[in-house]
């Protein structure tokens, strides 16, 4: 929520609702002591909201979770500091008192709304015993007051959907559901751990609309915790950005943003792509966020900093005054130049592209649905519904849509890791419906994957080595020697060390084991790359060393990239030509520049406006368009143009016809009946 300054000026002098002072927090362990908030410090006045930004490890979550009670002991505990709200220390309350202000006077919505929620109970008797509990209403009136709650948050039919299960809603419905668990008791505060980090951008624009909607009309204080500066830019009054347990900086959101003091703030800045300008250079942060079992005796940030001088490894630089509204611990402030963060920093070239090295033509995936004892086909899920495209050699095509759409269905299929219903997919001018199975070995050495999940792609009982070297092995490429002398070159390649082979997936961050999920597709040497949204479950600074290193690799090696992701302004940045796809189909596809200068289809309209720019001025983002409810399953799409539901434009020919891609072949193409009428909506 912005306010004027002088709305700002008249809440920081009155008395603050929550005063945090020295705030440290430490885990046992069996490695050791992990100091994971180390001496945290902030006021928050009423109606006021506070971002509190990092990367992930930073402290951002323990801070608020040390406040609100909620730290594991045994391991965990708070061995300094004191949290005031409303002249009551947090910290010095016995369990008992704690529970009282809970979901009472302070609330919390989490992350994940699946893990927050009970799965055995219904929606409406999770709502209601706060209600019962906190505000001694009987069951009649809490289920009254819930329903009500249900209903300002947007959810339809909210009395028959108090007794539905947490399984039987959306992703975007479920966030939903906590964010009216959590102000159905009026709290004062309200804590928002990352509430939009698990939902695609257009659901995200919905619950930040929503949140801030809400925040005026209840007059509560908000604190958002995010790692996504660009969000925060819309949202927030002021600015705490942590590192390693520490706060490093605490602004305004107008100083953070137009003149950041501390060198880990403007890295930040500097790591986020932006939407309108494809060609800036994406500057990362190097290195990986610090050891918390290190005691914080000096600059956490000192290791990856370009300014670091012998004082920063002697001393923890303390918060001190900059400016008016602007506080940072840094020793080097006044002489900081962005030159030498800028000298690291890859500018992309455009790509030299050839002859056309993939070409798929009237794809689709349909899965069954079957039912009953026999197993029945009753119906099937369409996730590829008529998809047609080209990729040329040497370029980057980007996928983009919501979760559901069929982008990672499309690299599977492409990949032969799922068969095609019908269509053709023809790779290096061989149709893969006529490859014999030595042809299929050989389309695989040429066609490699890099997956979504960090985690979740590589072995953990194998060494980093063996899985690099595993594709290898399978294609029987080399000899034990050679095979070694190739993970060498390869780890040095990703920008890893060769020493690093005897690891295990464990012992590196998640940024690391992306890298050697790209060593491992560059084994067999292959021609075209398929990659997965590499980097959705990385924090931004670590995104942009993997964009940058794919980048990076694609001019070294040639190498052409089908690259799907959901990020527009990181798309913008990465991709030659991008495919805009919704419910199973591609709606619009052009060069990277004329699809975000020339956007002609409704959805991607919608994509655009709801990516946050870096930019209070903006409010985050340049005329946000809310797409109302969520994507329709593609057990039973829409008739005719299936975004018709859900379009701001749709008349009575997109319930009837569907639509087919129009324009010029090679260049932008667009799925959309009134598209030429459309060009001055973008």
């Amino acid at each position: 929520m912005q306010t004027t300054k002088a709305e700002q000026t008249t809440a920081q002098t009155r008395e603050p609702l929550l005063s945090v002072d020295n705030l440290h927090t430490e885990f046992r362990t069996e490695g050791g002591t992990v100091h994971a908030v180390n001496g945290v410090n902030f006021d928050l006045a009423p109606g006021e909201s506070l971002a509190i930004v990092g990367e992930s490890g930073s402290g951002k979550s323990v801070t608020m979770q040390s406040i609100m009670g909620l730290i594991p002991s045994p391991p965990g505990r708070v061995t300094q500091g004191c949290a005031v709200f409303r002249g009551q220390d947090l910290l010095a309350l016995s369990e008992e008192e704690k529970r009282k202000i809970r979901g009472k006077d302070i609330a919390m919505i989490f992350q994940d709304p699946m893990s927050s929620l009970n799965p055995v109970l219904t929606v409406g008797t999770q709502l209601t015993e706060g209600l019962i509990e906190h505000r001694g209403l009987s069951k009649t009136e809490a289920r009254q007051k819930a329903s009500e709650m249900l209903s300002m948050v947007g959810l339809s039919d909210p009395g028959s959907r108090m007794n539905d299960h947490p399984h039987e809603f959306s992703g975007g419905q479920l966030q939903r559901i906590c964010i009216a668990m959590a102000l159905v008791c009026d709290p004062s505060l309200l804590i928002a751990d990352e509430p939009t980090t698990a939902l695609d951008v257009t659901i995200q624009a919905q619950i930040v609309e929503l949140i801030n909607d809400l925040q005026k009309q209840l007059g509560m204080a908000i604190i958002w915790i995010s790692h996504d500066l660009s969000l925060v830019a819309g949202l927030a009054d002021r600015v705490a950005v942590m590192y390693g347990g520490n706060l490093v900086e605490y602004a305004t959101v107008e100083k953070l943003f137009s003149e950041p003091a501390h060198p880990y703030t403007r890295g930040l800045l500097r790591s986020i792509p932006r939407l309108k300008d494809q060609d800036a250079a994406l500057v990362a942060i190097k290195g990986a966020p610090p050891n918390l079992m290190q005691p914080p005796k000096l600059c956490a940030f000192a290791p990856r900093c370009a300014y670091a001088t012998d004082a920063c490894l002697a001393e923890k630089p303390q918060l001190a005054h900059v400016s008016e509204g602007q506080k940072a611990a840094c020793f080097e402030i006044g002489n900081i130049d962005d030159a030498k963060l800028d000298k690291d920093a890859l500018r992309r070239s455009p790509a030299e592209t050839g002859d056309i090295i993939l070409s798929v033509r009237n794809l689709k995936k349909y899965f069954p649905i079957r039912r009953g004892v026999f197993k029945r086909t009753v119906g099937h899920v369409r996730a590829l519904d008529d998809v047609s495209f080209d990729v040329y050699q040497g370029e980057t095509l980007g996928f983009v849509g919501e979760s559901g759409c069929g982008k990672s269905t499309t690299g599977r299929v492409v990949l032969g890791l799922l068969e095609a219903t019908e269509g053709e997919v023809v790779f290096d001018g061989r149709p893969a419906s006529e490859l014999t199975a030595e042809g299929r070995q050989e389309k695989r050495r040429d066609m490699q994957m890099v997956f979504q999940n960090p985690y979740g792609a590589l072995n953990p009982r194998l060494t980093l080595g063996r899985i690099i070297s595993e594709g290898l092995r399978a294609h029987g490429i080399g000899n034990a020697a050679s095979q070694a002398a190739r993970v060498d070159e390869l780890l040095e390649l990703v920008g890893l060390k060769t020493s690093w082979k005897s690891r295990f997936p464990h012992e590196l961050s998640g940024g690391q084991r992306q890298r050697v999920g790209i060593a491992r597709a560059l084994a067999t040497e292959p021609k075209f790359i398929i990659a997965d949204e590499p980097i959705s479950a990385l924090d931004v600074s670590i995104q942009a060393q993997v964009v940058n290193l794919m980048e990076d690799l694609k001019q070294k090696l040639g190498l052409t990239y089908l690259f799907i992701g959901h990020d527009l302004s990181m798309m913008r940045h990465i991709s030659d030509r991008i495919a805009v796809m919704y419910l199973g189909r591609i709606v619009e596809i052009g060069t990277t520049q004329m699809v975000f200068d020339q956007t002609k289809h409704p959805y991607t309209m919608a994509l655009m406006s709801a990516i946050p720019e870096p930019d209070p001025a903006l409010g985050g983002t340049s005329g946000r368009i809310v797409l109302q409810g969520g994507v329709p399953s593609p057990a039973n799409p829409p008739s005719g143009c299936h975004f018709h539901p859900r379009c701001r434009f749709a008349t009575d020919l997109c319930k009837s016809q569907t639509p087919v891609l129009q324009g010029h072949a090679g260049s932008h193409q667009v799925a959309c009946h009134h598209a030429d009428a459309l060009k001055g909506h973008a």
